[in-house]
């Protein structure tokens, strides 16, 4: 069964991404104003997002996906309602 996190983004609404065969979720830095999904067919989301504190965009990124394979198969979408850095930008490549 197919899982997707719900992303708030600030110029389109809320996005999806799989949650599916996720390898890595990665930030460079603490402070980072990019968090990225690495998948196992080789393709990366990009998230663009004001400046995290902490890792913290790239640890709700985390937890989000975590819960949203642990939710039941008739619930296939897991909404993020807020991040701790406002998203502007979901680019998959």
């Amino acid at each position: 069964m197919e899982k997707f996190i719900s992303i708030p983004v600030t110029t389109t609404g809320n996005q999806l991404l799989s949650s599916n065969h996720v390898v890595a979720v990665y930030s460079a830095t603490a402070s980072s104003v990019t968090t990225l999904i690495y998948y196992m067919n080789g393709k990366t989301a990009t998230l663009t997002h004001a400046a995290q504190a902490a890792y913290s965009v790239r640890d709700a990124i985390q937890a989000a996906i975590t819960a949203s394979l642990a939710y039941n198969w008739t619930e296939p979408v897991y909404v993020i309602p807020s991040l701790p850095a406002a998203c502007s930008l979901i680019r998959v490549a």
